[in-house]
């Protein structure tokens, strides 16, 4: 059996990703600190707790197993912690996936799936984004993955690696089955806020911005399935195997939806009225973020699954209900 390392496998994305693959014919190793994740949800394969940052800590990692590739999920992800403390992730996103990309060339393992971002492009200037666009990230968060995608290319050039960086748009929902999900702490995502309040552990949800030039006037986005994102994992490692070309892939549904459609949906779901408070706009928030994943049907034969709104709040509710009775 194929063994795969899935480094930050004990988070959202990760922990998805690690069950799809150990009940698809490959062996786990879960590669976390723990800092950001749950060892509760390392369910799957074997877990070594590490930190990227301590190579010793890999180098013992990548002796005690050989690996066939590697998944890398390890990373911070709030936008506005990168504009107020850009070092943590500078050092934690570039500088500690140097140190990950290095002891996998010693190990002479050679593919790598990277957890990429729709935040390289920035600020579109035209929809739906597409691969074609320009590398142009408005905040550190999204400098950091641009950064580290053009590592990647580098060491494709130089060294052999064969890599794909998917660039998520809005990952969501949870596990079909309920067995893993979304645990943020804080929690700064959409749909686990409004079911917060739909659960009454809020007593609202704010909105921020009602004027924007959208149908409804609120932001839109687009929200794709975390399961859909796991399968695309699948595809690309497959891909790769078979001796596909290196390079980036656009992983969303290609639909937006409105912050209001998000509330009003989530009422329909869990059959309870959510309080909606009206605040004014953030700074940076661009009005529409639709990507085409045109790219990742084409080259890796992956489409979403799970790709309407009430089935991703369906499974995230169902796993919010599951929290509540055995809270992280």
């Amino acid at each position: 059996m194929p063994k795969v390392l899935i480094v930050g496998g004990a988070g959202y994305i990760g922990s998805h990703t690690n069950k799809l693959f150990s009940h698809s014919g490959f062996k786990t190793v879960v590669f976390d600190n723990l800092s950001t994740g749950y060892r509760r949800l390392a369910r799957w394969g074997e877990f070594f707790k590490g930190d990227l940052a301590n190579a010793a800590d890999l180098a013992r990692c990548f002796k005690k197993h050989r690996f066939d590739s590697v998944m890398h999920f390890s990373a911070f992800a709030y936008v506005g912690e990168s504009v107020t403390d850009p070092a943590k992730y500078y050092v934690n996103n570039v500088a500690n996936t140097i140190n990950l990309l290095n002891a996998m060339r010693a190990a002479g393992v050679n593919k790598f799936i990277f957890s990429s971002s729709c935040a390289v492009y920035g600020a579109p200037a035209s929809l739906p984004m597409r691969e074609t666009l320009p590398f142009n990230p408005v905040s550190p968060y999204g400098r950091t993955k641009k950064m580290v995608e053009e590592i990647l290319a580098d060491y494709s050039a130089a060294y052999g690696l064969k890599y794909a960086a998917l660039r998520y748009f809005n990952a969501a929902g949870a596990d079909p089955d309920g067995e893993t999900g979304e645990v943020h702490n804080p929690e700064t995502h959409l749909i686990p806020l409004v079911l917060d309040a739909a659960a009454g552990l809020r007593k609202e949800i704010k909105v921020f911005g009602g004027n924007y030039p959208t149908p409804d006037g609120t932001c839109v986005r687009d929200y794709i399935h975390v399961a859909d994102l796991a399968q695309a994992h699948l595809r690309a490692l497959r891909y790769l195997g078979k001796g596909g070309a290196s390079g980036g892939f656009n992983l969303g549904n290609g639909k937006g939806f409105s912050v209001l459609e998000v509330i009003k949906t989530a009422e329909d779901v869990t059959g309870r009225k959510i309080r909606v408070k009206m605040a004014p706009r953030r700074p940076g928030d661009p009005p529409a973020l639709v990507g085409s994943a045109a790219r990742a049907r084409r080259i890796l034969g992956w489409r979403p699954v799970r790709f309407k709104l009430e089935t991703i709040i369906a499974d995230a509710w169902k796993w919010h209900l599951k929290r509540s009775q055995a809270p992280f």
